[in-house]
């Protein structure tokens, strides 16, 4: 199967919930933050009085997604011992280590067997939090057909963030690389779905999803949804400082059920 459009027709698990899995990816050095952070693995940065990741989780799990896969390399064993299977967060979580560093697209193609009956599936970016609704999210996925859909927001600030250009049908046209210009843009939340098929089309060996494979994908069909909601990214010790400020909101963010509003 070549990646052309196509269309995804997946069943509801449940009346808020979608059956599908979500994949986290986990498994980055954490190099920025190893000044203020230096034993500590970036997704378990502490966030108020919760690990960073376990934001991720409890989003997931308010929007209905209960099956993760999380994509392990640095400090994996951390990971893993403060998540287990997820029990208590009324989740399932299987775990991907990898052996090596494989970047984020290699990482998500070493997840692929745990995705094996699974039309499409969610991708989330273990560093960032963006307030969304997933379930407006698939709906949009499903009604365009593409390959990939991404979760983008408009930032007042965009120099150190590549930026995604749309046309008038919410297609992608073009990433462009960041170019360090102080002014607003659209940007890659770091909230993908994709259909399976992609896995074929993933190299082997270390690569990234954001610089290499997605602008590959760009001519068969990715679109993208802009995200109004609270965004934060703690790759840098100046964003974590501000994920502190934003503790609260981000908790709340986590929590929220968009349907019931």
């Amino acid at each position: 199967m070549t990646l052309k459009a196509i269309s995804s027709t997946l069943p509801r698990a449940d009346s808020h919930g979608e059956d599908l899995p979500a994949v986290l990816l986990v498994g980055g050095l954490g190099t920025r933050l190893r000044p203020i952070l230096p034993s500590t693995p970036k997704p378990l940065a502490p966030v108020g009085d919760v690990p960073f990741l376990q934001l991720l989780v409890q989003q997931l799990r308010s929007h209905g997604i209960r099956r993760l896969v999380m994509c392990t390399g640095h400090r994996a064993c951390e990971i893993e011992e403060e998540f287990g299977d997820g029990r208590k967060w009324d989740v399932t979580i299987d775990y991907s280590k990898e052996s090596q560093p494989l970047g984020t697209s290699g990482a998500l193609k070493s997840a692929g067997r745990y995705l094996l009956q699974d039309t499409d599936f969610l991708v989330m970016n273990g560093d960032s939090f963006l307030e969304l609704d997933i379930h407006q999210f698939i709906r949009f996925h499903r009604q365009q057909g593409g390959c990939a859909s991404i979760a983008v927001c408009r930032v007042p600030d965009a120099a150190r963030y590549g930026t995604v250009q749309l046309d008038a049908l919410n297609r992608v046209v073009c990433f462009a690389e960041k170019k360090g210009l102080r002014e607003p843009g659209l940007i890659n939340g770091g909230v993908y779905l994709f259909n399976r098929e992609i896995l074929k089309h993933i190299p082997d060996g270390a690569s990234s999803l954001e610089k290499e494979v997605l602008p590959g994908f760009v001519e068969h069909g990715v679109y993208a949804l802009e995200q109004k909601g609270v965004f934060i990214d703690i790759g840098t010790p100046e964003d974590y400082s501000r994920a502190q400020t934003l503790s609260v909101t981000l908790s709340q963010a986590a929590q929220s059920r968009p349907w019931e509003h």
